[in-house]
C-alpha cells in the first residue's frame, strides 16, 4: 500500500523539491487534501512498483532527502539509508559497501567490485566517485545480493541512480548556492517537447571547492579542492505508436585535488607534492521498448561508458627537509635526516560495454492458467582496463591490461498463489572470463560460470501490510594474483557465493500518515575471498612468505533494518532509520598467518541511524533537523603489525578502528511559488570522524613509530541555496 503525504510533505515536495513547474502547480493546488498520496516507485526491478509493496529490503533516496540535504554527491546522503557505509582512499567515495560487505580501495590489481552501481542504465561500477546527485530523480540502494536483475558486482547490493526524465511542457530550473570553504555549485536544467513526438531535457552543474584540507608547508588550502563538472541530456522519441527510444548521453570531468591526509591526523597537511584524483568521463545509453507484440514488451539497452582515471598521492606526505635540523629545528637529534620522499600515481582507461535484451509479459498473457508472469533476459558486458603505475621506487612504469567479457541469461516467475499469497522465483546463469597480462611478464586467464537466483514469498496480509521471506543467492567473480613469485596454483581464485535468507515486514498505519518497513537477514559467505598467505620454499633452502587473494575462509553477516515515516499533523513530519550489523569470520588466517577467527569484518558498524523532522508553521517557513549515527568499525582486515625481526604483534584497537559519531543536520527553507531560499549545515558540532584509515610507520620526526593514520570526512559545512523554476 502506498503512504500518504499530508500538507506539510505536499508542501515540501512541491514548493522546495520538484523541478517542474507544472508538478509544483498542480501539487500545490492540493495542498489542503489531505488525501493526496505520495507514491514512491522502484524504477530499476524488472516491474516498476511501489517501495511499500516491494518484497525487499531497500531504501529509496528520493530528491526529497538530497534537497533537505543540499547534497551534491551520494557520499553526503548515504548515511540514509541503514547498513550502508562507505571508503574514500580517494577525494570522493568510489567504494561503498553493505551490510559490511565492499571493497575498499584499488591500487595495482584488477578487482571485481562487491556493491554496483548503475546511472540511467550505464554500468559505473568501481568509478562511482562521479555519483552527482544535480537533477536527479532518486536513487535506490538494494541491500543483500541481487543475483537475478544484476547478477555478478552485486553480491552485496546494488545501487541504482535515476535522473530526472524529459518533460511534456517546456520547464526549467536554475540552482545557485555558496558555502564555507570557498565552495561554489551552480546548475540548470532545462526540459520540454523538441517536436511531438520528441522530448528532451538538458542538466549541466559545476562545483567547486576548496577541501576541508590546509597545507601549512605549501601555505595553501586548495590542495584537497574540488571542481567537479557534470553534464546529462536525454531525449524521449515515440517512433511509432509501438516503439519508443530514450537516449541520453552523459560527459563528467572531476578535475580535484588530493592531500588528505596529515602526519599529525589533523586537515594540516605538509605534502610538497600533493596529489590528484581526477576522472573524466562520456557515456551513453539507449533504450528501445516496443510493444507492438499482444504476449510481451521487448526491451534493448545498450550503454557504453569510456573513462579517463587518474590518482596519485605524495606517499610521504611530508616535504622535503622535514627531519633536517636546519630546516626543522625542532626535529629530536636522533631521528635527524630520517625520511623518504616519493610519489605514486595511477593512471587507468577503463571502458565498459554493456547490452541487454529483454522481453516482459503484458497483463493478460500469464501463463500457468493465467496465475505467472514472466521475465526473460539475455546480457552482455565487456570491460576493459588499461592501467599505467609510475611509483618513485619502482625501476620503471608498470602497466598491465584486463580485458573481462561476461554473459548471462535470467529469467524470472512471479506467480500468484492464492489471494494474499504470492511467489517470485528467480535464476541467472553467467559466464565471465578475463584476461589479464603486465608488464613483469605475467598473464593469466580465468573463466568462471556462475549461478545465483532468488525465491521470495510474500504474503499481503492486508491492504496496508506486507510480510516476505526470501532466499537469495548472489555470486562474485574470480580474479587473478600477479605476484611474479607465486606458483600457477595460486595463481587464481574462485568466484566467491553468498546465500542471504531474509524475513521483512511493510506496513502503512494512521490512515496512510505512517509506515513502517523493517528486515532481518542472515548472509552466509562462502569461498570468501580474502588475503591468505604461504611459504614458498627456494631451492637455496630458504623460504619466502607470500600474500595472496584466495578461497580460504567464509563468514557470517546478520542484522535487521528498520525505516519510518510518520506525518503527526499538517505541521509536522518525522522519519527515521536503523540498521544493526554483526560480522565474523569463520576459519580465517590473514595473510600474516594470525587468526582472525570470530573477528569483526572490516567496514561494517555494528549499528547505523538516522532521525529527522520537518517542522512547517506556515506556508512560507520550512524547517528541518536530523542526526546520524554511527558504530565504529575495523579500518581494514589487518590486526597485526610486523615488526624488522619477522615478529608480529596485536595492533592496539584503539588504533585500528574509527570512533562511533553522531552528527546534527539542519536546514530553513523559504518558499514562495517558484523559487526557494535555503540555509543549511551538516554536522553542526564540527566533529572529527574517519572514513578510512591505516595502522604503519610514516613520520620521520618519531623514528618511525607506527601508528594510526586517518583520513577525516568532513567537517562542519554551511551554506545557502537559491532555486528557481520557470
Amino acid at each position: 500500500m502506498t503512504f500518504s503525504k499530508s500538507t506539510i510533505c505536499i508542501a515540501i515536495t512541491a514548493c522546495l523539491f520538484n523541478v517542474a513547474a507544472s508538478a509544483e502547480e498542480q501539487t500545490t493546488n492540493d495542498t489542503n487534501n489531505t488525501d493526496n498520496l505520495e507514491t514512491i516507485t522502484v524504477t530499476s526491478d524488472f516491474r516498476q512498483q511501489s517501495l511499500q509493496n516491494a518484497p525487499t529490503s531497500m531504501s529509496v533516496l528520493t530528491d526529497i532527502d538530497i534537497k533537505q540535504r543540499n547534497a551534491k554527491h551520494l557520499e553526503e546522503l548515504i548515511a540514509v539509508s541503514p547498513n550502508v557505509n562507505f571508503a574514500s582512499g580517494s577525494q570522493r567515495a568510489r567504494y561503498y559497501q553493505i551490510r559490511g560487505i565492499g571493497e575498499r580501495s584499488q591500487f595495482q590489481e584488477p578487482i571485481n567490485p562487491s556493491v554496483g552501481m548503475i546511472i540511467d542504465d550505464v554500468d559505473f561500477t568501481g568509478i562511482g566517485s562521479i555519483a552527482n546527485l544535480f537533477d536527479v530523480k532518486q536513487a535506490e540502494v538494494f541491500r543483500g545480493p541481487q543475483g537475478t536483475r544484476f547478477g555478478a558486482n552485486a553480491i552485496a547490493g546494488m545501487i541504482n541512480i535515476t535522473t530526472n526524465e524529459p518533460s511534456e511542457d517546456f520547464e526549467g530550473a536554475v540552482h545557485l548556492g555558496i558555502g564555507n570553504y570557498n565552495a561554489y555549485d551552480m546548475g540548470v536544467a532545462l526540459s520540454g517537447p523538441a517536436t511531438d513526438s520528441v522530448k528532451y531535457r538538458l542538466a549541466v552543474n559545476q562545483s567547486t571547492s576548496d577541501g576541508y584540507m590546509e597545507n601549512v608547508h605549501l601555505q595553501r588550502d586548495d590542495t584537497n579542492n574540488r571542481d567537479e563538472l557534470t553534464t546529462r541530456g536525454k531525449l524521449a522519441i515515440e517512433a511509432s505508436n509501438n516503439l519508443t527510444i530514450d537516449l541520453a548521453g552523459y560527459y563528467f570531468d572531476f578535475d580535484n585535488g588530493y592531500d588528505a591526509y596529515s602526519l599529525d591526523n589533523n586537515r594540516e597537511t605538509y605534502s610538497d607534492e600533493p596529489g590528484f584524483d581526477q576522472q573524466e568521463t562520456a557515456a551513453f545509453s539507449a533504450k528501445f521498448t516496443y510493444q507492438g507484440f499482444d504476449s510481451a514488451t521487448i526491451l534493448a539497452i545498450v550503454s557504453n561508458a569510456d573513462s579517463d582515471l587518474a590518482y596519485g598521492y605524495d606517499e610521504d606526505w611530508a616535504y622535503v627537509g622535514i627531519s633536517d635540523p636546519d630546516v626543522n629545528p625542532d626535529i629530536n637529534p636522533d631521528f635527524a635526516y630520517w625520511e623518504f620522499s616519493s610519489t605514486d600515481h595511477y593512471f587507468r582507461e577503463k571502458a565498459v560495454t554493456t547490452a541487454e535484451f529483454r522481453a516482459i509479459s503484458n497483463q493478460g498473457e500469464e501463463i500457468f492458467n493465467g496465475s505467472t508472469a514472466w521475465i526473460a533476459g539475455i546480457f552482455y558486458k565487456q570491460d576493459d582496463e588499461d592501467l599505467l603505475r609510475q611509483y618513485t621506487y619502482a625501476d620503471g612504469d608498470f602497466t598491465s591490461t584486463n580485458k573481462s567479457k561476461s554473459m548471462a541469461m535470467y529469467a524470472q516467475l512471479d506467480t500468484q498463489l492464492a489471494e494474499q499469497w504470492s511467489l517470485i522465483s528467480g535464476l541467472r546463469i553467467e559466464n565471465r572470463s578475463a584476461d589479464y597480462d603486465n608488464s613483469d611478464l605475467y598473464k593469466d586467464s580465468i573463466d568462471d560460470t556462475m549461478l545465483g537466483g532468488k525465491l521470495v514469498l510474500s504474503y499481503q496480509q492486508t491492504q496496508d501490510s506486507l510480510w516476505y521471506a526470501s532466499i537469495n543467492r548472489g555470486y562474485k567473480a574470480g580474479g587473478n594474483n600477479t605476484d611474479g613469485t607465486l606458483p600457477d596454483d595460486l595463481r587464481t581464485f574462485e568466484p566467491e557465493y553468498l546465500m542471504n535468507y531474509e524475513l521483512g515486514y511493510k506496513v502503512s498505519l494512521l490512515d496512510n500518515s505512517a509506515y513502517i518497513r523493517s528486515s532481518v537477514f542472515y548472509m552466509d559467505r562462502s569461498d570468501m575471498q580474502v588475503k591468505s598467505s604461504r611459504n614458498i620454499l627456494r631451492e637455496d633452502g630458504s623460504s619466502e612468505f607470500i600474500s595472496y587473494l584466495g578461497n580460504a575462509t567464509s563468514g557470517s553477516n546478520y542484522g535487521a533494518e528498520i525505516e519510518s515515516a510518520w506525518t503527526i499533523n499538517d505541521y509536522v513530519n518525522v522519519y527515521g532509520s536503523i540498521g544493526l550489523l554483526n560480522t565474523e569470520f569463520d576459519e580465517f588466517i590473514d595473510k600474516d598467518g594470525n587468526s582472525l577467527t570470530g573477528e569483526e569484518q572490516a567496514h561494517a558498524p555494528n549499528y547505523q541511524f538516522n532521525v529527522g523532522i520537518n517542522y512547517q508553521p506556515t506556508e512560507e517557513w520550512l524547517f528541518n533537523i536530523s542526526v546520524d549515527g554511527k558504530d565504529e568499525f575495523y579500518f581494514s582486515d589487518t590486526r597485526y603489525y610486523e615488526y624488522a625481526d619477522d615478529t608480529y604483534s596485536p595492533i592496539p584497537e584503539n588504533d585500528i578502528q574509527s570512533e562511533a559519531v553522531v552528527l546534527l543536520n539542519a536546514s530553513i527553507s523559504y518558499l514562495q511559488d517558484n523559487w526557494q531560499i535555503k540555509i543549511w549545515g551538516r554536522n553542526l558540532a564540527d566533529e572529527d570522524y574517519a572514513n578510512r584509515g591505516f595502522y604503519f610507520p610514516n613520520d620521520p620526526r618519531d623514528g618511525y613509530t607506527p601508528k594510526q593514520y586517518t583520513q577525516l570526512s568532513e567537517p562542519l559545512v554551511f551554506g545557502a541555496s537559491l532555486d528557481y523554476q520557470f
